[in-house]
């Protein structure tokens, strides 16, 4: 006895992009009490740009966002730009990583908060073995939770191979495990030949904290504990690499962000060991912060979106999209990177990536009964076209000569149908053979 999954009716997921969230498009758009602001910042760790920011580890990132944490703005999210998993090719741009910063709009309120600003943290773990698994996450979890239990508050988590050069070539800084043989499909134009002989799974996962000075500590950031949750998805593939993928976004996360939990952070076993057959699903682990001040149950939005290079820059992204839901004080949490790799009409790289936000459920204050139903609506961003969406320029400034992507943007709700917010008809259907 077993349950099936159907199969994905789109294998070529050409939408640009889909929004899914627990409310309606008018209660999306509901102003609220806080209003956020973003900085996306882009880092390289082979040169700088005109756009992006050179460092030499993701351990200097503390140095390089302390002009920012001056002003207010916290580490909310950081992900690599291009995952190139399942490929026996280091992809271009997979030295690329994205930070999210956030802060609330600044007022009389606000300006107070300033002098308890954090110091951000990080710590390299080594890792047992190739690969990712779920115990080994288990472990990383139980980790966290002790340093919490010291004051700290985790932010999130980024894999590194540290092992350097080795025969004189420079190994990904991503790549989780040791990829399966190579396909046909697999060809991408600009891809390195990395030989077996090369790999080293010497890896190293770089976990990002907020600490406070003695007595300085927000309370809701003291006694923060850390939760798994289960990560699933339905996927479509060309040879070993994931080419499309379907997942209940809201489903998954519905119970927790109901107890008022926040998620922080994500780990999906994207590589099939050798010698195993190419499943149709992948699993993986959430992982969910629970504040010891009992805060309110929480709405939220998933976005799964397009993000274009071109010429080494970011192009399109959920830059816009994001500034436009900062207004209704929706807060972004997490960001899943996925290796689906794509290349729109101009010949640019694209890439996915899944964008978790959320805000607390209106009219409900910390320590108030939790309403236990929940409802799923979704809608498209636009049109299907074979192309990732190719429409949303990103202007470039920065603070302390910083690049940075921000600044004034058109409302992005704009682009989706009037009432697109409908119920989601589109539930994962499960047949028991």
């Amino acid at each position: 006895m077993g349950c099936g999954l159907r199969k994905l009716e789109d294998p070529e997921d050409s939408s640009p992009g889909k929004i899914y969230s627990t409310l309606k498009r008018p209660q999306v758009e509901t102003k609220t009490d806080t209003v956020y602001e973003y900085v996306l910042l882009d880092f390289s760790l082979e040169g700088s740009r005109p756009t992006v920011q050179y460092v030499s580890s993701l351990s200097e990132l503390p140095q390089a966002l302390q002009p920012y944490y001056t002003q207010g703005y916290l580490l909310a999210a950081l992900h690599p730009i291009i995952l190139s998993v399942g490929r026996t090719r280091s992809l271009p741009f997979s030295l690329l990583y994205r930070a999210i910063l956030a802060r609330p709009r600044p007022s009389k309120q606000t300006a107070s908060m300033y002098h308890s600003v954090p110091v951000l943290r990080v710590e390299e773990w080594p890792l047992p073995g190739d690969s990712l698994t779920a115990d080994t996450v288990g472990a990383l979890i139980d980790r966290v939770n002790s340093s919490a239990r010291g004051g700290v508050r985790f932010i999130g988590s980024v894999l590194q191979q540290v092992s350097g050069i080795t025969n004189g070539r420079v190994h990904s800084p991503k790549r989780a495990c040791r990829s399966p043989p190579r396909t046909p499909p697999e060809t991408l134009p600009g891809d390195r030949e990395l030989d077996d002989n090369t790999y080293s799974p010497d890896l190293r996962l770089l976990v990002f904290f907020h600490s406070w000075a003695p007595g300085c500590a927000p309370l809701d950031s003291l006694g923060c504990q850390y939760h798994q949750g289960a990560l699933s998805m339905r996927v479509s593939r060309k040879g070993h690499v994931v080419s499309a993928l379907e997942a209940d976004w809201l489903e998954l996360t519905a119970a927790y962000y109901r107890k008022g939990w926040s998620l922080v952070d994500s780990f999906v076993y994207w590589d099939t060991p050798k010698g195993e057959p190419v499943p149709r699903s992948l699993e993986g682990l959430f992982v969910y912060e629970e504040r010891s001040t009992s805060p309110p149950a929480n709405d939220t939005i998933v976005v799964e979106q397009w993000t274009v290079i071109e010429d080494s820059n970011v192009k399109t992204d959920y830059g816009p999209l994001l500034h436009t839901l900062a207004e209704f004080g929706w807060l972004l949490t997490c960001v899943l990177p996925t290796p689906i790799i794509r290349h729109d009409s101009d010949g640019n790289l694209a890439t996915k990536h899944v964008v978790f936000l959320q805000r607390p459920v209106r009219g409900q204050t910390a320590g108030q009964p939790r309403n236990q139903s929940v409802s799923s609506h979704s809608v498209s961003r636009a049109a299907s076209s074979p192309d990732p969406p190719d429409t949303l320029a990103l202007p470039a400034g920065g603070i302390g000569g910083f690049p940075v992507f921000g600044g004034g943007y058109p409302s992005s709700l704009s682009h989706m149908e009037e009432g697109g917010f409908e119920q989601d008809e589109g539930k994962a259907e499960v047949t028991c053979m």
